[in-house]
């Protein structure tokens, strides 16, 4: 299969939803849960010409009392090869602040419930919901195709994000080391990069990323959502626990390799009350910078969102859901990219102030991805160039 670009979903040029697919009127989501699964179900995507509706039979799996868990189907992942044409995507999005990403995965398994980036499944003609964490598509050439690319002559470096849109170290990655063999092109090349991810794996690659961030090419970032391990278990099912990942920050930390965290995405009356707590047990680990995302609820992710919670939060759903209207204008969502990110109104100016102070508190200010040092890449001749002498001697 050849790739397309992946683009962010909601700075697409495409009709209004609700002119185009009303969400509202499709088949609601089903409510079948599957252990380590973030979605309850596979709503229809929006490309999608047929409408299906479940309907209960009788034979279903019956989830009740203490092994509720242990009833639950499992669900098992399945990856499809995927040979790219392109592997750098480039974006014009003001408050985004990378211009060129790289993702070597499209669907991540992490099945984070709120990822902005379900609704891309539904270029594939998948669900946005268990499809998007289940059926992953790898780029198995991503190395070469970026080794090409980077030798095209009219390449001009600029910092790669590296997993903005599916987590680069989901756990496929373990065996198909497809970031790896990334890393060690723009390793070879001193390429500059920043990373983020909600995985541990990432120590595996302290090898390349630490020599890179000594000289000024490499950050990280790393997501916590919540310090809660039952919550982040139910909305980020298979990513690595949150005391977990503290302890990656400091991993990365010892190894020289500048670490942010990003507090995203604050869900208001869910992760929101944990804002402080966060960034303070991440500034006692050792990041030194921070920002954070307003949860965002583009074309699918909304319904997807609401039957999340009347599965996990029913006393809370509907006081989370006004909140979260009353940022966006009155609607579920606003893309406008003056205020997608952090919302509008006074809820959102008072998540702002609560960040801020907790920011400047614990510390919590560093060097932006667009400071990251451009002079040492050289331009690859050949899929197997070496740096010319001189580099290392001056």
């Amino acid at each position: 299969m050849n790739s397309t670009r992946h683009p962010d979903p909601d700075s697409l040029n495409l009709p209004d939803p609700a002119e185009a697919f009303d969400l509202e009127k499709i088949a609601p989501v089903p409510i079948v849960l599957h252990r380590g699964r973030g979605a309850t179900g596979n709503m229809q995507g929006r490309f999608e010409v047929d409408q299906r509706e479940q309907f209960d039979d009788g034979w279903g799996v019956a989830l009740a009392g203490d092994d509720e868990e242990q009833a639950r189907p499992s669900l098992r992942t399945e990856v499809f090869e995927e040979h790219a044409k392109t592997i750098l995507s480039r974006n014009a999005s003001p408050d985004v602040p990378f211009n060129v990403s790289l993702n070597p995965y499209r669907g991540c398994e992490h099945g984070c419930i709120y990822c902005f980036a379900r609704p891309t499944h539904s270029y594939l003609g998948l669900s946005p919901g268990l499809d998007f964490e289940s059926r992953i598509y790898a780029k198995v050439n991503a190395a070469q195709v970026l080794q090409r690319e980077l030798a095209h002559r009219s390449y001009r470096p600029e910092s790669i994000a590296v997993g903005v849109v599916t987590d680069a170290y989901q756990p496929v990655e373990r065996d198909l080391r497809i970031t790896r063999q990334v890393l060690e092109v723009l390793h070879a090349h001193r390429h500059p990069l920043a990373v983020i991810t909600k995985s541990s794996l990432i120590e595996r690659d302290i090898d390349l990323l630490a020599p890179l961030a000594a000289a000024g090419r490499a950050i990280a970032a790393i997501t916590i959502t919540t310090l809660d391990p039952v919550l982040a278990r139910a909305l980020e099912p298979r990513a690595a626990t949150p005391s977990r990942r503290l302890r990656t920050i400091r991993t990365l930390v010892e190894a020289g390799i500048p670490v942010g965290v990003s507090v995203a995405p604050l869900i208001p009356f869910v992760t929101e009350p944990d804002l402080e707590r966060v960034l303070e047990a991440c500034a006692e680990a050792g990041a030194t910078a921070a920002s954070y995302i307003v949860l965002r609820l583009p074309w699918e992710v909304a319904p997807l969102f609401r039957a999340w919670l009347q599965v996990h939060y029913p006393d809370r759903a509907e006081r989370v859901m006004n909140r979260i209207r009353e940022m966006r204008g009155g609607a579920d969502y606003d893309s406008n990219f003056a205020q997608r990110m952090k919302g509008q109104g006074l809820w959102a100016d008072l998540l702002k102030q609560r960040f801020d102070r907790a920011a400047r508190q614990f510390g919590l200010v560093g060097r932006r991805h667009g400071a990251l040092d451009m002079s040492g890449f050289y331009r690859p001749a050949g899929p197997t160039a070496q740096p010319p002498a001189q580099h290392d001697l001056f």
